[in-house]
């Protein structure tokens, strides 16, 4: 073989070589979602953070995360909650249910809890600090919609209260006018009777105030009778 033929020989086994690489490297680069452009490497889908949740949707946990509320989170925060390295970061309370985001120094791992009346029913724990912080809107945004039938009973049960006593004062107020309107029946019918008799007692006075003045008219005039024939027996001097 010559040396021009050596030369041809080399660069096509080498243009070989680096196109085996190149295609070898963009593989790698579409499998692990890498931006041959820039050089940086994008972390696979499965590890990444789930999008967060429309408002009023539940957020999707990832299959770790499901696995975590059977496999003692509950007992595990709840030994820790008194731990100095324990730190709340975040609380939310709708009725009686709640949410907080807790962070553990030591470790650097985060929890994430929903709790009804101080007790943990479900826990997530993650080193992802943005993943525990979508966690956490969603555990807060769940207990608004538990305690929304909780806080319209509270409400219902205040207004119902507040309808019993505005009924009992109306009550109680309309038993004292009826007791004022029964005295008032009473003291017309006794008015009304002493009216009548005081009538009576009148009409008879009356007749009897003018038999007195007849009596007294015949007596007068008696006594001018006597008085004249008195007058007329006596001597005169």
């Amino acid at each position: 073989m010559d040396h021009k033929s050596k030369v041809r020989h080399i660069a096509l086994s080498a243009l070989i070589v680096f196109g085996g690489v190149h295609g070898v490297y963009a593989q790698s680069s579409a499998g692990n979602g890498a931006n041959p452009d820039s050089g940086m490497v994008v972390a696979d889908a499965s590890t990444s953070a789930a999008p967060a949740g429309a408002a009023g949707q539940t957020i999707a946990l990832t299959p770790d995360e499901a696995k975590q509320s059977v496999t003692g989170n509950v007992a595990e925060l709840q030994q820790m909650i008194h731990s100095s390295d324990l730190t709340e970061l975040r609380t939310t309370y709708n009725g009686s249910y709640g949410a907080s985001l807790l962070f553990h120094g030591k470790d650097m791992t985060y929890y994430v809890a929903l709790f009804q009346q101080k007790n943990f029913w479900r826990v997530i724990k993650t080193q992802d600090e943005a993943r525990s912080e979508q966690i956490y809107r969603d555990f807060a945004r769940q207990t608004a919609q538990l305690a929304e039938v909780e806080i319209r009973r509270t409400k219902l049960e205040a207004q119902k209260v507040n309808t019993d006593r505005l009924v009992a004062l109306s009550q109680e107020r309309a038993n004292r006018l009826q007791a004022d309107l029964n005295i008032a029946h009473e003291q017309q019918t006794i008015v009304n009777s002493q009216q009548q008799q005081t009538r009576a007692e009148t009409a008879v006075l009356a007749q009897q105030k003018a038999q007195a003045q007849e009596q007294l008219r015949a007596t007068q005039r008696q006594v001018r009778d006597l008085q004249r024939q008195l007058e007329s027996g006596l001597p005169v001097h």
